[in-house]
């Protein structure tokens, strides 16, 4: 686990666009995941692209971002979508990008049928800067998340598509992070509640972060 130092300083460069995308500004360059509904930003280093749902995998919105050495990091549906350096992993594999390190994890529903295991759809964490970030993708509170141990983990709070609030408690307090910062709510589901509810059940547990939507 990394120090606080380092953990605040990355998350100090973590900017959430809305939904489940987010850009981290990092000594390797920008890192995207899910860019959804962005407008111009820096050239990504890499863009990781969890599933192939219209709001995570967006051709259009890749292609504002993309330069000809950016590498993206997705699974095979999404992979058949997108032109470039792409790579298409399954959950359990690890890809060592210079000093950038990235181990995909499943994703998946339990209770509901968006987000099928048999699909191996991704969450990733990134470790970069000696921080672990765990972007969980879309998924449920799911028995995988209580083997990891991240610095920083980005949890859907929404419910309907993704776990509830209430269920991303029980996932951050199984999972430990130092910080946590909710997404999946703002767009197409979920609300500003859906956070502040997150925040105030985990309060004196773990930290949590809601980040500004960067407009």
């Amino acid at each position: 686990m990394a120090d606080q130092a380092a953990i605040d300083k990355v998350v100090g460069s973590l900017h959430w666009l809305g939904h489940d995308s987010f850009r981290l500004d990092s000594s390797q360059g920008a890192i995207y995941f899910d860019p959804y509904e962005i407008k111009q930003g820096p050239e990504a280093a890499l863009i990781l692209v969890s599933h192939d749902h219209f709001d995570h995998c967006v051709p259009e919105d890749v292609a504002k971002i993309q330069g000809e050495d950016t590498v993206i990091l997705t699974e095979s549906d999404s992979a058949g979508k997108l032109t470039g350096k792409v790579k298409a992993l399954v959950p359990g594999q690890e890809v060592k990008l210079g000093k950038i390190k990235v181990n995909t994890v499943p994703a998946y529903n339990l209770d509901k049928e968006f987000h099928p295991r048999a699909n191996e759809w991704l969450g990733f964490i990134l470790t970069v800067d000696g921080v672990s970030i765990y972007h969980a993708g879309d998924t449920d509170y799911i028995p995988e998340m209580d083997h990891l141990r991240v610095d920083v983990a980005l949890l859907p709070v929404s419910g309907t598509y993704v776990m509830t609030s209430e269920e991303a408690v029980r996932a951050a307090q199984a999972i430990g992070p130092k910080v946590a910062i909710p997404m999946h709510y703002g767009a197409i589901v979920g609300d500003d509640n859906d956070a502040k509810k997150f925040a105030q059940a985990l309060e004196g547990m773990v930290e949590v972060r809601i980040l500004p939507k960067e407009e």
